[in-house]
């Protein structure tokens, strides 16, 4: 009993101090809150192709993006609610953490994100046009994603947020590359 005691009392004085909680204007806040938006435009775009083609690979594509962001949107909005910080916040412009305009020069909310125009052209495109311009849009919005993801490598705080954000970053990269071959063998860049 005496040895339980000590080595609990040993890995206490081992660990760090506390966990500092980000404030609501730091990178690590307006990540969270700028990708679980970015994210869950990924989310909707594939489940409206995968109800758009009966094609296999994009299906199975659509299927792995959308659970997989949808998983990170999850642990990124529990930071927010951890950290005692509001999912939204009135007066701070998206990608202000970045120290970017939100608004693209196409109306779109933050960098590789769809508009509502094209939104609702994948949600009338069919078969191989859907294929094609969801394989399209999703390219440009990972881009912009993961222009994201690397923002917050470079300004978040080392820890749980940035390593989210370095695998982000890796795994969007190899899927553009899987992306534009796709596109290449549906005759389109």
């Amino acid at each position: 009993m005496l040895f339980a005691g000590g080595a609990v009392t040993v890995a206490s004085a081992e660990r760090d101090e506390a966990p500092r909680t980000p404030t609501s204007g730091s990178a690590d806040a307006g990540f969270a809150r700028d990708m679980a938006v970015h994210h869950q435009q990924a989310v909707e775009m594939s489940f409206i192709v995968r109800d758009r083609t009966k094609d296999e690979a994009v299906r199975r594509l659509a299927y792995d993006i959308a659970n997989t962001q949808a998983n990170q949107r999850g642990m990124m909005l529990g930071w927010l609610d951890l950290w005692g910080l509001p999912k939204f916040e009135s007066g701070i412009e998206p990608m202000a953490w970045m120290g970017m305009p939100s608004e693209s020069s196409d109306g779109a909310v933050m960098p590789g994100m769809a508009t509502n125009a094209q939104l609702d052209a994948l949600r009338r495109a069919s078969g191989r046009d859907a294929e094609v311009l969801y394989l399209q849009l999703m390219t440009v919005h990972h881009k912009g994603g993961v222009h994201m993801a690397e923002g917050c490598v470079s300004r978040c705080v080392p820890g749980v947020e940035r390593d989210l954000a370095q695998g982000m970053v890796d795994a969007q990269k190899s899927e553009i590359l899987l992306m534009a071959d796709m596109l290449k063998q549906r005759g389109a860049a």
